[in-house]
Parts: structure tokens; C-alpha cells; sequence
């Protein structure tokens, strides 16, 4: 999806929502099976940690409602980063992260305010030819850690799902996956009231009316059949509806081989997190990706209804080259790339976890964002692809501290303004 996130939250505990699209990353796994299989229903057990405290701050935080950016949450000056971060591969992906990001990071305006583009020259400069091996030194070297607001984090995960689907309807493959309908149309309200700026609608013109697009229990159905959209055919209902949520992934094709598809947009209507809504009606316990799907697949006839529930409904279109990219136009890496809030955090940035589960914990690349990924200190973690991907991420709810990483001199800067 020039990579979204298409919903953009993962899998909070009780919450689901999405990265819209979720990520394919470059590389395909070897053959696929030769019929429909399942991916892991069981949630990775979480390794306790004990999170880093947040920073006592200087000034009281002004309400969320009325934050707008970092500036106005307020920065708070870290400790030192050489105590911070560790060697290790986690250290190696973040700098791989980071300098495939450089590019576009020191031409990017910065919405949080932090930071002006010519602040990373340094940083970029060196990493180009920083050892891998001593990553953690780099980090240590050339940036300085800051605190956003209270600092309190929340952090879920996202992955990219493996499916198996077919490029043609066959035995086994009878769930349409379509590509975006020619006439779902995108709709600028700011174009018509200035009181509209940045709000839009998207719908379908019927008659001499704009009206709202179908929904997922009409496409479910079958009102788009017959249309020649159908882009590939998946095998289980239940795996494509979280792929949806996802927004991207691979098909497992049943020849051997894979077939990547990702976000081409949505059919306008709400989404609705089904996790809540079953977790209200005292249907699971747990609320995590896995808990979910095992009673929809208990209840298959319950479980279509439940899914309707969900009225939004996500298009696809098949990738091919590099991919896939985050909200910065470059690729995003598995165990190093997290989605957040640009307002908060500068597209690019380094940043630093310590939470009460250690699978996330250390440095991170702010690469990405989120319809849902909203706030300070709010971040979605990717995990890749795979079984052990999808255990992690569909069970994936962390909490506890977060610093962001500024080129050396920034927080000077910013406590004179």
C-alpha cells in the first residue's frame, strides 16, 4: 500500500483494529502447501519485564483534546543514551531501518516539530557506512533521547498474514478477494466548505445521488460478483477477514509459489473492532487475535453475522517489486519498524521501549502510521511474517515508557524556544 495502515491499530487486547496494509516484507518463503492450511490460533506467552519509569516532568501535560504536536505535550530531556541500548540484532535492523529512511527524513517537514530536515545530516552521513556490528554505538554517538509529553506508552503489534488463496476460483478457494470497483469514489469535503478542510467521504454515485458504498455484508453476498474484480480467491473466510484488518499480506498459492496483494482502498464505511463487541457480549475472555478467531471458527453461521458487523470492506491490488512501503516511501523491516503518530514523533526517528513485555523492548524506526495509532507514545510494533510473527503480534499489548531520539543538540534548541 504505498504501505498504510489501513485501520492502523493492531491487536490491542480487547480492541481490534489494524496497519493498513499490512506488511509484506521483500523476499518471498519457500513453497507454499498444496492445499488450504491454517496459520497459529495461539497467542505467543508474554515475557514479563519489568519497564523502565517515566520522567517526572516539568509541567503538567495539557489535556489530549488539546495537544496538537510534541512542542505542545511537552518535552521533557532524556538520560543518557549509551546506558540504553543494547548490541544485537534489535540494534542492527533499527540502523538498517534508519539508514533506508535517511532520504526521505531529511526532506520531510516534521509535523511534531522536533526537528528541521538538515538536523539529521550528520547522523544519515555516518550511518551509510556505520558498522552493523556496532550499531548501538552509533545510536549512543549521535543522538540524545527526549521524553513526549508524560511519556506513558502504549504499544500494540501488527504482522503480515500468510493465507493460503489461489489466483482462480478452484475447489477449496471460493472467497473472493476484489480489486478496488472503478466506480467507489473518493470525495474532499474541503473542496466544497472551508469549514470541511481535511475531511472526506467516499461513496458511489447512483442516479443523480452520491450514496454510501456497499457494505461488507452486501459484498459478502455478492453484490459485486459478476463485475470482473475478483483479483484472487481465498480458502478461509476467516483468515481473509483478518487479513483485511492487516490491509496486506501473502497468498500461499496451491502450486508452490506466493502471490502478494495489499491495500487499494476501502469501501467508506466505519470500522468496527469485532474483539469489543464479543467481548461485551461475554463471548471470549481473552481479546487477542487468537481468542477471536477460535470462536469464530467454533461458530461459523454466529461467526458470518459477527464479521458483517464489521461493515467496512478492504480492496486490493497485487504487489510486485520492493516492498512494502510505510508512510516514509520506503520499506519497513520486520522487529524494527513501529507506526506512530507523526505529530509526536518526527517519520524517521529512532525510538526507545522499555515495557512491562520484553519481546518489544529496546530500539525502534518510526517508519510508519496508523488511523488508530493516535497520541503521544501510542505505537504499533511490526513483527514480520510467519507463525512466530503472528503469535507475537496478534497478542501483542505493552505498557510503559517511551523516548524518542533527536540528533545531538536538539533539546538545546527546543528548551529556547
Amino acid at each position: 500500500m504505498s504501505f498504510r495502515h489501513a485501520w492502523a491499530a493492531a491487536f490491542a487486547a480487547l480492541l481490534l483494529s489494524a496497519c493498513a496494509g499490512g506488511v509484506i516484507p521483500p523476499g518471498a518463503s519457500g513453497p507454499a502447501p498444496s492445499g488450504p492450511v491454517r496459520g497459529s490460533d495461539v497467542a505467543a506467552q508474554p515475557v514479563p519485564a519489568t519497564p523502565r519509569p517515566t520522567l517526572p516532568t516539568a509541567t503538567p501535560t495539557p489535556p489530549a483534546a488539546t495537544t496538537e504536536n510534541a512542542l505542545a505535550a511537552g518535552i521533557t530531556r532524556g538520560p543518557d543514551v549509551t546506558s540504553l541500548i543494547q548490541p544485537g540484532d534489535r540494534a542492527r535492523k533499527a540502523l538498517e531501518a534508519f539508514r533506508i529512511s535517511c532520504p526521505s527524513l531529511m526532506k520531510r517537514t516534521d509535523q511534531s516539530g522536533l526537528t528541521q530536515g538538515s538536523d539529521w545530516n550528520s547522523a544519515c552521513a555516518a550511518a551509510s557506512s556505520w558498522p552493523e556490528a556496532s550499531a548501538n554505538e552509533f545510536f549512543s554517538r549521535y543522538f540524545e533521547a527526549v521524553q513526549v509529553g508524560p511519556g506513558t506508552a502504549f504499544v500494540t503489534g501488527y504482522y503480515e498474514p500468510e493465507i493460503p488463496g489461489s489466483r482462480v476460483r478452484q475447489p477449496g478457494y471460493e472467497v473472493p478477494i476484489y480489486r478496488r470497483p472503478p466506480d467507489l469514489i473518493d470525495v474532499n469535503l474541503g473542496l466544497f466548505s472551508d469549514s470541511l478542510k481535511g475531511k472526506t467521504i467516499r461513496g458511489k454515485v447512483q442516479g443523480t445521488n452520491f450514496v454510501p458504498f456497499d457494505e461488507r455484508a452486501q459484498i459478502v453476498a455478492g453484490s459485486l460478483a459478476g463485475r470482473g474484480l475478483e483479483l484472487a480467491w481465498a480458502a478461509d473466510p476467516v483468515e481473509f477477514f483478518f487479513l483485511q484488518v492487516q490491509g496486506s499480506g501473502r497468498l500461499l498459492l496451491p502450486g508452490g509459489g506466493i502471490m502478494r496483494i495489499g491495500y487499494d482502498g476501502q469501501n467508506g464505511r466505519d470500522y468496527t473492532g469485532i474483539g469489543k463487541l464479543m467481548k461485551d457480549r461475554g463471548l471470549i475472555q481473552a481479546g487477542s487475535m487468537q481468542d477471536i478467531m477460535a470462536w469464530l471458527r467454533a461458530n461459523p453461521a454466529e461467526g458470518a453475522q459477527i464479521m458483517n458487523e464489521n461493515k467496512s470492506f478492504v480492496f486490493f491490488r497485487e504487489l510486485t517489486g520492493a516492498g512494502p512501503l510505510g508512510a516514509l516511501g520506503v520499506p519497513v523491516t520486520a522487529e524494527a519498524t513501529v507506526a506512530a503518530d507523526p505529530r509526536y514523533v518526527p517519520l524517521g526517528a529512532p525510538v526507545l521501549l522499555s515495557l512491562d513485555r520484553a519481546e518489544p523492548n529496546g530500539i525502534w524506526i518510526a517508519q510508519d502510521t496508523g488511523g488508530a495509532i493516535k497520541g503521544a507514545n501510542r505505537f504499533d510494533s511490526f513483527w514480520g511474517a510467519g507463525t512466530r510473527a503472528r503469535e507475537i503480534a496478534g497478542g501483542m499489548s505493552a505498557r510503559g515508557s517511551a523516548l524518542i531520539l533527536l540528533p545531538i543538540g536538539s533539546a538545546a534548541r527546543l528548551a529556547q524556544q
